[in-house]
């Protein structure tokens, strides 16, 4: 089975319809999918629910589509860095479906795992528990939550070999396995494809079985606050 495609595009083609639901892994602005973003963007794809930790910047990763108002629901943990989300969001114009970060990452590993649901008690006596399933468990509160399953998952790792193997570096790899395994299909763009057999086993993050599609290609990487300080003369 092929797994290796020229471009994001490509890699996308008859993937993409209004109204999905797409779970998109990075943490920040560290290791998201921009290419993939870019091809949804260029597509026209609308209507669309995205799974995220976050929703990237104004004009940068998700910021994109919720520029060109192809974003209808956004299912996320962290939105400050957004102002456009914000206005979007404040108009009534964006639907948001807050997630605690742990919550939220096995929301994405347990849809992957085949796990419809877990109790946790992150969020009980919150907003985030109105209207959930509560049930005690040794006298301690806790709350229903649904794994979830993605049609499509977009994720960007550091290396991958053919069968689709995953490294990822660093911060990178904090949402985007799970992303990865909760899509009925899943993309996934990289810096590097090597040899098959040149990863370690014991080094791979998530095994091929995962990834359906895969592409290689060059990333802006920015920083989300640049932070710095003067010289000492």
């Amino acid at each position: 089975m092929k797994k290796v495609y020229n471009n994001a595009t490509a890699a996308l083609d008859g993937l993409l319809f209004d109204g999905m639901l797409i779970a998109a892994g990075g943490f920040g602005l560290c290791g998201i999918p921009e290419l993939l973003i870019a091809a949804i963007r260029d597509a026209g794809t609308k209507n669309l629910t995205v799974a995220s930790n976050n929703a990237g910047v104004d004009g940068f990763g998700l910021g994109i589509l919720l520029g060109t108002r192809q974003i209808k629901k956004m299912i996320s943990s962290y939105v400050g860095e957004n102002a456009e989300f914000m206005r979007q969001y404040l108009a009534g114009e964006l639907e948001i479906e807050f997630n605690p970060q742990g919550t939220l990452a096995e929301r994405m590993r347990a849809g992957g795992a085949g796990i419809p649901g877990f109790y946790t008690r992150t969020g009980v006596g919150t907003v985030i528990a109105e209207s959930k399933e509560h049930k005690d468990f040794d006298g301690k509160t806790y709350i229903l939550e649904r794994g979830l399953v993605a049609d499509l998952a977009i994720v960007k790792a550091w290396k991958a070999d053919p069968s689709g193997n995953l490294v990822f570096r660093k911060a990178a790899r904090n949402f985007n396995p799970p992303a990865a395994m909760c899509g009925k299909t899943c993309v996934v763009e990289v810096e590097e494809i090597v040899p098959l057999g040149s990863l370690d086993p014991d080094n791979i993050h998530l095994p091929g079985v995962y990834v359906h599609r895969l592409i290689q290609g060059k990333h802006e990487k920015r920083i989300e606050q640049r932070t710095t300080r003067k010289r000492a003369s």
